[in-house]
């Protein structure tokens, strides 16, 4: 079984949208998580998706799930106070789903609508083949360490680098017992859960992506999610 942890706790605070979370930002009438849920609601390989979003705002995930009848989201429930504890919440929900050793779970930013199905494939197939993995682009800007003084300590080469994206995929099992040890050590600052799985010994391989899978959350990121999606749209009607 492939289930889709998808994580929607964010209040938007980068994104200057006042009250309205950044995940329920609309382009051309549809929210941002939608476009994203859609992605993984498609998919022939997805069999159950689970979000945890954002508490005051589940009743209204709830009317848009419905609304858009995406069949696939077998749970809503509430975030953490971070984004390690919303991801953990959301792995826990889908362990009540069926039993974790029996599945492979995508974890996902709610606002990285721009994922395509070639990549949640990949992501799966990774897993099978080799454990383990996050998806990544490659770095196109150069790189530098610097030290306590913010100056210039190290320029690393560039092709050496590789940006990190989403979705990170795992064995469910694992990556819920990476997470019950975090909690256990009182350790909630983890970036992300490939960064738990590194801690904890876990190797990870990496997934390619496209380049256009962004993080939306800022205007910038909006107004770059859009120009995109228009030219996507207009690669699949006219051709380009």
């Amino acid at each position: 079984m492939n289930t889709a942890v998808i994580f929607a706790g964010g209040i938007g605070r980068r994104m200057n949208s006042r009250a309205l979370p950044k995940q329920f930002l609309k382009l051309y009438g549809k929210e941002i998580i939608v476009y994203t849920l859609e992605q993984f609601e498609d998919h022939d390989q997805i069999d159950q998706i689970v979000v945890a979003c954002v508490e005051d705002w589940i009743p209204f995930l709830k009317d848009l799930v419905e609304k858009y009848r995406l069949s696939k989201v077998a749970k809503i429930v509430p975030g953490g106070e971070t984004g390690q504890d919303s991801i953990c919440a959301g792995l826990k929900a889908a362990a009540e789903l069926a039993p974790p050793e029996e599945q492979i779970v995508l974890i996902h930013d709610g606002v990285r609508p721009l994922i395509n199905e070639k990549t949640i494939s990949d992501c799966i197939q990774s897993v099978k083949d080799h454990g383990s993995a996050i998806t990544v682009a490659p770095a196109i800007e150069t790189i530098i360490r610097v030290n306590d003084e913010r100056q210039v300590q190290e320029v690393i080469e560039r092709a050496d680098c590789l940006m990190a994206r989403a979705p990170q995929c795992f064995y469910l099992a694992e990556i819920l017992k990476a997470h019950d040890n975090a909690i256990r050590e009182n350790k909630h600052d983890f970036i992300d859960s490939a960064s738990i799985m590194k801690y904890y010994g876990h190797s990870l391989s990496v997934v390619e992506g496209p380049v256009e899978n962004i993080k939306i959350t800022t205007p910038m990121d909006f107004y770059t999610f859009r120009a995109l999606f228009e030219a996507r749209e207009s690669s699949q009607l006219f051709g380009v």
